[in-house]
């Protein structure tokens, strides 16, 4: 039995390892499919999102973007003719509406429908016409009349446009580039034509804040990019955790139906099983006692016998599943009363003490005196008082002892314990002790008559009770196995009766 519950969970084991290894190779490969079908070495997906970003962005700058042209336009006013500034601000003003469109058809369009590589273009052709529109207003300074602070003016402006068009599309590098190189391009021109080591300075600084602004949107990009891949492998893990749900739902409701189904074939068949056996207990039994005249070949009586110690064994099998197939299939039904749970014991050590003392074994009771009825089914509780006095009987060695003690709990309830002095059980076999036809190795050397159904029905009857089993042993000192009753089956004595309540009684008779 060991044997075999060892290899269903290493067949169970192995297949859980191919079934993870297989989903991994599936999401690997899928994975290179579509980074090999995305334009950006990314997932399809992800270029969608990063390019719906990018609109969105474009989107929400509708106003700021204008009132950014106004305000520089305004100030060149203090260098350059009003003509020319007004004619770049149209240009700017239009680009930018045009971009605006078109994000706002990105945004309208259904994902299903958008052509990513398509639109990606379209907004990198943008950026180039925001750049050079923007470049414009560095070169309207070579045709101004000049003065004081225009170089600054030059130089905060590049800055500021250039932090602004890579902030706006960092989620396309390659529109982070187109829309703000001209720029940054024009600047180094324009101030390195003057010449003079302060001009050279600041063409320098204008280039370094063209590479500043795009390394940092980069870091945009990817702090992006893994945003979009945490969110993909948690939604990939909450489908996968679904599909495990329904089909763990599904096999459980398969083994629900299919363990109901089982117990309503036991409880049928062990009916169906009972009549003939009867009838072979009967006729053996007539047999045995020799009821009809004495059986002259003695061979003959001794088949009598067998096949009625056979049957009894068969009959005490069937009952032991006819009763666990009720309780399995919930059709098992209490017939509670009060009843003295030392009394119970007392009358259980007498049905055994027969088959001790064929042994030599002691049974010995240490009972607590005074203890409350407790509100239970006698029938049941007898049946699990016999099953752990026969189990301790049976695997206690000639000359050995019982002790069968009953008691309080220490929050109220009620117990009954039985340990013996026999070889014990391996702590890695009592799960296999406790599960219905399980038998430890020592059962099934000493090839000890059983079923291994006895304490599997124990466990059930007292969980129909509320009652807890628990069952502890240990090699060459014996085995302890403990009935619980909850406090909520002890019944709570009423008190004496006084001549107050004597007298009432008396006047409603």
């Amino acid at each position: 039995m060991t044997a075999v519950r060892s290899g269903e969970s290493d067949k169970t084991a192995i297949n859980r390892q191919r079934a993870e290894r297989r989903r991994a190779v599936a999401r690997t490969v899928h994975d290179l499919r579509e980074r090999l079908t995305s334009s950006t070495g990314t997932r399809p997906a992800f270029d969608y999102e990063l390019a719906l970003t990018y609109a969105r962005n474009r989107r929400s700058a509708t106003f700021v973007l204008p009132l950014l042209v106004i305000l520089v336009g305004a100030t060149a006013l203090l260098w350059i003719d009003v003509a020319f500034v007004a004619t770049w601000a149209l240009v700017v003003l239009a680009v930018q509406l045009v971009t605006l469109m078109m994000s706002r058809q990105f945004l309208a369009t259904p994902a299903a429908k958008v052509n990513v590589r398509q639109w990606v273009r379209r907004f990198v052709g943008a950026d180039i016409a925001h750049g050079l529109a923007w470049s414009g207003m560095l070169a309207l300074s070579l045709v101004g009349e000049g003065g004081p602070g225009l170089d600054v003016f030059q130089f905060s402006t590049t800055v500021l446009i250039i932090s602004v068009g890579t902030m706006l599309a960092s989620t396309v590098p390659a529109a982070a580039v187109a829309g703000t190189i001209s720029m940054g391009l024009t600047a180094v021109v324009v101030f390195a034509s003057h010449g003079t080591p302060l001009y050279y300075a600041m063409a320098l600084l204008a280039a370094g804040a063209e590479v500043f602004f795009l390394v940092l949107a980069g870091r945009f990009y990817s702090a992006t990019l893994a945003t979009l891949e945490s969110r993909a492998e948690k939604d990939l893990l909450i489908g996968e955790l679904g599909t495990a749900k329904a089909i763990s739902d599904e096999s459980r409701r398969r083994a629900e139906e299919a363990n109901l189904a089982k117990s309503r074939f036991l409880a049928t068949m062990s009916h169906e099983l009972r009549t003939p056996l009867n009838a072979i207990l009967g006729f053996s039994e007539v047999m045995k006692n020799e009821v009809l005249g004495p059986i002259e070949n003695a061979s003959y009586r001794d088949y009598a016998g067998d096949i009625h110690a056979s049957g009894q064994h068969l009959l005490n099998l069937i009952n032991e599943i006819l009763d666990l197939s009720r309780i399995e299939a919930g059709r098992y039904e209490l017939h509670e009363e009060p009843l003295n749970l030392a009394h119970l014991v007392e009358e259980c050590r007498h049905l055994v003490q027969l088959k001790a003392k064929t042994k030599n074994i002691a049974i010995v009771e240490e009972i607590e005196p005074d203890l409350p009825r407790l509100w239970a089914d006698p029938r049941a509780i007898r049946q699990v008082i016999l099953n752990l006095l026969s189990n301790a009987v049976k695997f206690t060695q000639p000359g050995g002892h019982i002790e069968v003690t009953v008691g309080w709990t220490s929050k109220g309830g009620q117990y009954a314990s039985v340990r013996d002095n026999g070889p014990g059980i391996p702590e890695e076999e009592i799960p296999i002790v406790l599960s219905a036809f399980g038998q430890g190795s020592i059962a099934i050397k000493g090839a000890e008559e059983g079923t291994g159904l006895g304490l599997s029905i124990v466990q059930a009857l007292m969980h129909t009770h509320d009652g807890t089993f628990e069952l502890t042993s240990k090699l060459r000192e014996g085995t302890v196995a403990t009935a619980t009753f909850p406090r909520s089956r002890v019944m709570e004595a009423l008190p004496p009766m006084g001549e107050e309540g004597t007298t009432r009684l008396r006047r409603a008779g």
